[in-house]
């Protein structure tokens, strides 16, 4: 525990705007990084008078359009089978994407239209890979601002609203909650890790599959 809360102080030591920013960045893209983690923890810290709340979701939102422009180029210049193959590929595994996502995010993305990017923000499946289909049918770049802005500064207000009352009840009704965000943080980090291995383990059993009926295939000629 107190390792934990070692990475927890120097954490909050070092979240400011610029960090929030950039955090915001890797959680919005393709990278396996939870918004929950970021603008709750800042809010939190803006309750305590370090920050500025309206700043937290203003570096957060910035952060996360920034994040989203960079799927949307990468995915309107390297083109749909390039996406598709780099989701299949190990890194894309290591990095928890898949070409199932892809497509899920892909067939939102043609269910509901631009609208979709804004939706798209608030729903946890969809948020991080809404703006990859954009890019691929090659969405007007500013209503993809627009849209994308709107959205994730809604779901950045209401993370900021969670974390900021935090502080509240934490003082006030539940003087353990610094310990319980950290065994949660800990048990993410052991999610990811059993989610990463699960989806290596899953696509070895894919390709062994493959394999065997590729060559029941030629023995039948």
């Amino acid at each position: 525990m107190e390792f934990f809360q070692t990475i927890l102080d120097w954490y909050m030591a070092n979240l400011n705007y610029f960090t929030i920013a950039v955090l915001m960045t890797i959680e919005s893209s393709f990278i396996p990084f939870p918004s929950e983690v970021v603008i709750p923890f800042a809010a939190y810290k803006a309750a305590q008078g370090n920050l500025n709340i309206f700043g937290v979701v203003f570096a957060g939102t910035v952060g996360a359009l920034m994040g989203a422009v960079i799927n949307y180029f990468l995915a309107k210049y390297l083109g749909r089978p390039l996406v598709y193959k780099f989701a299949g590929s190990t890194l894309g595994r290591m990095l928890l994407l898949s070409k199932v996502k892809i497509e899920h995010a892909e067939n939102y993305f043609i269910k509901y239209g631009r609208s979709s990017t804004f939706v798209g923000r608030l729903v946890p499946a969809v948020r991080q890979l809404i703006s990859i289909p954009a890019g691929l049918a090659e969405m007007n770049f500013r209503d993809f601002i627009l849209y994308t802005a709107a959205g994730a500064g809604i779901w950045n207000i209401i993370l900021a609203v969670i974390g900021f009352y935090l502080y509240e009840i934490r003082e006030q009704i539940f003087p353990y909650l610094g310990h319980i965000l950290i065994a949660l943080g800990a048990l993410f980090v052991i999610w990811l890790i059993i989610k990463s291995r699960r989806q290596r383990l899953r696509s070895k059993v894919m390709k062994s599959s493959e394999a065997k009926d590729n060559l029941n295939h030629r023995q039948t000629f």
